[in-house]
């Protein structure tokens, strides 16, 4: 999947947590959510937390379809709260290679 193509899907799918998304579609909007972000925290704070907090959804549900590739429920997302273990365990979930059926 490419860049442009992965941010349509997320962005079509924008509160869909059924399903699967790949590696290369989660990853493709991480870095998209990333690069935007950085360059509206240039225009000011307001800016890029406005666009993070209206990306929130589409993110969370895109974590939810990568964990499901996984063979994982999208719930394990909330290990995120567990300090400095928890990130590095959801990490290493999202970077895994697709589980077939």
């Amino acid at each position: 999947m490419t860049f442009q193509e992965s941010i349509q899907v997320c962005f079509g799918k924008y509160a869909d947590f059924t399903g699967r998304a790949s590696r290369s579609e989660y990853w493709w909007f991480m870095l998209f959510l990333a690069l935007v972000s950085t360059g509206l925290s240039l225009l000011g704070s307001v800016w890029s937390g406005l666009f993070s907090l209206g990306t929130l959804l589409p993110a969370t549900a895109a974590a939810t379809r990568r964990l499901h590739d996984t063979h994982r429920s999208g719930w394990w997302q909330l290990i995120i709260f567990v300090p400095l273990i928890g990130f590095i365990v959801m990490l290493v979930f999202l970077a895994q290679e697709s589980r077939p059926d």
